[in-house]
């Protein structure tokens, strides 16, 4: 399972509005929501599981990434979304930069392995310096799937 397989453009916010690490997380669980990924009645208590996870330690693991994440029983399958912030967004991340690209997960409670293999899928691609200027350059959501899917594909 890799990025391209969780998302599809419409779970791609181009240009996200939050400011802070928690109105991202809202923005990106509320796109989960009107894309049917999940469940509105779940919505508030998919986005306190997030917040949870997050008050424990930021996920902003540097160079401009953000990786909120969560595992929930109220979803069967892995999914999520991916916000482009233009102005970067205060994620109390481990280098103390703004983050530009938050990528939200959800993994299903008790994959315990899959959610690990997801979190460093992820990482290892964000990590790759051309993937997030390619992704932070892209003019749309659908190119920016483009770029993720056909660096999802090639693994190296």
């Amino acid at each position: 399972m890799n990025l391209g397989d969780i998302l599809s453009p419409p779970q791609i916010l181009p240009d996200l509005q939050a400011k802070d690490r928690w109105e991202a997380i809202d923005e990106l669980v509320n796109n989960l929501v009107t894309t049917g990924r999940i469940k509105p009645e779940h919505r508030d208590a998919i986005a306190a599981v997030v917040r949870k996870r997050e008050t424990s330690m930021s996920t902003g693991i540097g160079f401009g990434i953000g990786i909120p994440h969560a595992s929930t029983d109220l979803i069967h399958e892995v999914t999520g979304a991916l916000g482009r912030s233009k102005g970067g967004v205060n994620f109390d991340s481990l280098d103390n930069q703004p983050v530009t690209l938050v990528m939200l997960f959800l993994v299903p409670q008790g994959q315990f392995q899959k959610h690990l293999h997801t979190l460093a899928e992820i990482a290892k691609l964000l990590h790759r310096n051309e993937f997030r200027k390619a992704l932070e350059e892209a003019p749309d959501a659908e190119a920016m799937y483009k770029i993720i899917k056909s660096q999802s594909e090639h693994k190296g």
